[in-house]
């Protein structure tokens, strides 16, 4: 049978979060992850749906990407078919030529998982590895110590909170009460914790959403941020290890995070929270 691409529009989304609970295993290579698309979900389920591509061989997902922008194509694949010939070649072709309706004419970047075959013939055609970023993973086995702050999960009564504190702590944030809401709606929300740290004087300084992929996978965090007016007092580190213990209740193996190499912050606020550094990755991208 052909590997067909495909867009699996609202009613499929379901599948496709599935697979990618399936393939998150500890031990695997960054990668996306469901939590993924339930933080883009804040765009609502039409426009994660519109994102969404998936490759298939008679009804069975073998690939799924994401287009987390208009250049950028997050992709993963599953276990056993990341050094598949047929697979690989496929996804060459319908990446780099715009009229499959994938990635667009220009530069653009592919995220794809360090080892799979597609990075090879991506390279091959002429791709080039972009900036590092740095893989960090806690892992769950052992009790998670107390954060040290006051720590709130986030409901819908408290969706303009977590908003402020979003938009505080990443410039050019955009993100409102009406995203929380329409992510709060998405089906990988079901397996997700929004929190948010508070200071002795009772201000919002922190927050973290955590993604499950169910019991003894590994849980994503995306995002966690700190309130710029609140930064170098440890609630970052706190934060996160509120987190781990989230991700913790709700089953997972381990916690991991992925930040920019060249964000040295944050590299060392997931280390100070018990986060072990794994080897760096990199997106691969093709010039204009």
């Amino acid at each position: 049978m052909a590997i067909v691409l495909g867009k699996p529009g609202v009613d499929g989304l379901s599948k496709a979060v599935g697979v990618l609970r399936e393939w998150q295993y500890d031990g695997a290579p960054m990668q996306l992850h469901p939590g993924d698309l339930g933080w883009f979900w804040r765009s609502g389920a039409e426009a994660t749906a519109a994102a969404v591509r998936t490759w298939s061989r008679d009804g069975q997902i073998l690939a799924v990407g994401l287009l987390d922008g208009p250049g950028l194509l997050r992709l993963t694949i599953a276990p056993d078919a990341q050094r598949g010939e047929e697979l690989a070649r496929q996804l060459l072709e319908d990446v780099t030529e715009p009229e499959r309706g994938v990635l667009p004419k220009g530069k653009v970047n592919i995220e794809a998982p360090m080892g799979a075959l597609v990075q090879d013939l991506l390279f091959e055609d002429g791709w080039s590895a972009d900036e590092p970023w740095t893989p960090l993973l806690r892992d769950l086995a052992e009790p998670v110590k107390d954060p040290g702050v006051r720590i709130e999960a986030v409901g819908p009564e408290q969706a303009h909170v977590f908003a402020a504190v979003h938009r505080a702590a990443f410039d050019g944030s955009r993100f409102t009460d009406e995203r929380w809401h329409a992510m709060a709606a998405g089906l990988p929300f079901a397996d997700a914790r929004c929190l948010v740290a508070y200071d002795d004087q009772g201000n919002a300084v922190a927050a973290v959403t955590v993604w499950s992929a169910g019991p003894g996978r590994p849980g994503l965090l995306e995002p966690m941020g700190v309130h710029r007016e609140h930064r170098r007092h440890g609630y970052g580190e706190a934060i996160t290890v509120a987190a781990a213990a989230a991700l913790q209740e709700l089953g997972s193996s381990s916690a991991i995070g992925c930040t920019p190499s060249s964000n040295v912050g944050a590299v060392a606020t997931y280390k100070s929270a018990g986060f072990q550094q794994r080897p760096e990755v990199r997106d691969q991208y093709r010039d204009a």
